[in-house]
């Protein structure tokens, strides 16, 4: 089975369920609080194991409390986790996140130990692979540490995606590395400068990404669908309409779906419905990792 190497950040998540978002200086007295696994690269992990990816992850944690935890959480859910370090000196990740009634969400990450995985943290183990296995990333973790990733990958012959989030300049160096790129409509157009709001807009930003490089694209639109651009598709593809509770970790699960379909051999229109699939499970539940399906939900 092909490997799906995911290198990112590992968060616990401190979660409050409130009415409505606070404004800049309000306190909202009310809610339900919440304490779960999370961190990008965690919930993109977590998601393609439990949708029967081969899952390696690669991240960086704090000798702490929420560490050891992290830690035997991904055991659990078959997840090899030979390659994850110990941070002596920094705290392990956390984020704080208010939730609305309507499930959009307001979230501050404090990095910890995620801010100082580098390029000598990561093994040469890690890049034996076969050409067939993919790398997914996100960007909780340094640029560099994902540019030296994806350089590495690509010369090997890997598959490299990159979910760009939370949105920051990429060079030129790191978009000519990648196989896919899956921002939303805010990322897109931090990247691109376009605005994005309907199918021609993301069309515009995803030829700009493709220019610099990019393989193919993948712009998410919430429950408008997500928008493929590739050397062979331009549409848009749409989701299954559900109540969102939460969409905390939705963009997660749709790139660790993601990346477990294409690591199937499905192409990247029937990868993007599978994925489409499990995000649209995922809104429907509190939290994080604790939102992402199983196999036999999406069948």
């Amino acid at each position: 089975m092909r490997r799906i190497i995911v290198i990112g950040s590992s968060n616990t998540d401190m979660v409050i369920k409130s009415k409505k978002l606070p404004v800049p200086g309000e306190t909202i007295l009310g809610g339900v609080f919440l304490m779960n696994p999370g961190g990008k690269g965690a919930n993109q992990a977590v998601t393609a194991a439990r949708l029967d990816g081969n899952v390696t992850f690669v991240t960086k944690t704090g000798n702490d409390m929420f560490g050891v935890e992290a830690l035997q959480l991904f055991g659990n859910e078959g997840i090899d986790t030979r390659h994850i370090i110990r941070d002596t000196k920094n705290p392990s990740g956390v984020a704080l996140i208010t939730v609305d009634e309507h499930g959009e969400n307001s979230i501050v990450v404090a990095p910890g130990s995620n801010g100082s995985l580098s390029a000598n943290d990561i093994n040469d183990e890690v890049f034996e692979t076969d050409p067939s296995d993919l790398f997914l990333m996100q960007l909780e973790i340094p640029v560099g540490t994902v540019e030296f990733v994806a350089q590495k990958a690509a010369s090997n012959g890997n598959r490299v995606i990159l979910n760009p989030a939370p949105a920051r300049q990429l060079s030129d160096d790191l978009l000519c590395c990648l196989y896919l790129i899956t921002p939303n409509e805010t990322e897109a157009e931090f990247l691109t400068g376009i605005k994005v709001h309907d199918v021609v807009t993301a069309e515009k930003a995803a030829v700009k990404l493709r220019d610099k490089g990019v393989q193919n694209v993948v712009i998410t639109m919430g429950a408008s669908g997500a928008y493929i651009l590739s050397g062979t598709i331009s549409k848009i593809v749409p989701v299954i309409p559900v109540k969102a509770i939460d969409t905390t970790a939705a963009g997660d699960v749709f790139n660790g779906a993601l990346a477990v379909a294409i690591s199937e051999g499905n192409n990247l229109e029937d990868a993007v419905i599978f994925a489409n699939k499990a995000a649209s499970i995922s809104v429907t539940r509190m939290g994080a990792q604790a939102s992402a399906p199983y196999r036999k939900e999406i069948k």
